[in-house]
């Protein structure tokens, strides 16, 4: 896809600047992880059993560890690499956790790092075809990211999406073994997950509500996680929703807000104000303005 720059309604190219080495790519995505992906940045080059990984990278709001993976050479197999690099870290979770405590000099209890929500990112000027449709599966903790540079400083990182994925990546994996006992303890969440088990009203209203969120901003970027979807705007969070049996619990990009019902309460999970509405109280307008108010919040 070509970019543009448009100067007094006149269109001028903006010509790709490859990257030359991967290291680059490397740097440039270490020293922004917490505005690419909102992720804190452990270490790299991080070896273990002969194996070395290119980044380890902490998502504080999952408590679970991300693997990153940088790639110039377009010959690997996703799923080997990705599942490889997985059971490195299930089989050797006390070196993962000694890692995070030397890097971010912090303290985290062990019986609260999540490991049913770690995951691994492949970061690549580019993937081929066969390559984005192995990721086409319900339960594959991989992600692929497209990264572009172009003149004048920009960078374009680009999530590659598959279709709403019905199979199981179990059923045709040559390695049955090994795929079944990462899976059992790494789980992909989807929105049938969080919706499993609420009222219709609620459901309703989560659909609803997602639509008002996408309005504010085209740029929206949606993670789903085990409790909670969360929605990105400029890499940084803006709302983070929880649905619950019969309510939902919202949480907003940090600031003051301007509540009419007086039902924010400022300090709540993570420091982000907290909102918890029944499914009798779920007010469309009044949720809009506070994700308006959130989105104009740096």
């Amino acid at each position: 896809m070509a970019l543009y720059k448009s100067v007094n309604r006149k269109l001028s190219l903006i010509k790709s600047k490859p990257f030359s080495l991967e290291k680059d790519i490397q740097n440039l995505t270490e020293k922004n992880l917490e505005t690419l992906f909102n992720y804190k940045f452990v270490c790299s080059e991080f070896t273990i059993k002969n194996f070395r990984i290119d980044t380890l990278a902490f998502d504080s709001e999952t408590n679970a560890f991300v693997i990153i993976e940088y790639k110039k050479d377009k010959n690997f197999s996703v799923i080997d690499q990705g599942f490889t690099y997985l059971s490195l870290m299930l089989n050797n979770k006390a070196d993962f956790i000694l890692k995070y405590f030397e890097s971010l000099d912090t303290t985290l209890n062990r019986k609260d790092m999540d490991w049913s929500q770690t995951k691994v990112l492949f970061i690549a000027p580019s993937f081929t075809s066969f390559q984005k449709e192995s990721i086409n599966f319900n339960d594959l903790p991989i992600e692929l990211w497209e990264i572009k540079r172009y003149s004048g400083d920009i960078v374009l990182y680009d999530r590659i999406t598959s279709e709403r994925a019905v199979e199981s990546i179990k059923t045709i994996s040559k390695n049955k073994n090994k795929i079944s006992a990462i899976t059992k303890q790494i789980k992909v969440y989807s929105e049938d997950n969080l919706l499993e088990g609420v009222s219709k009203k609620i459901k309703d209203a989560y659909y609803k509500i997602k639509e008002e969120i996408y309005q504010i901003d085209s740029g929206i970027d949606e993670r789903i996680k085990k409790t909670m979807i969360c929605f990105y705007s400029d890499g940084k969070g803006l709302v983070w929703v929880a649905p619950k049996k019969k309510s939902i619990q919202f949480h907003l990009r940090k600031g003051k807000y301007s509540d009419k019902y007086g039902k924010i309460k400022p300090e709540g999970w993570g420091g982000y104000p907290e909102l918890h509405l029944s499914e009798d109280d779920i007010d469309l307008s009044y949720l809009k303005d506070l994700f308006e108010q959130a989105f104009a919040k740096e």
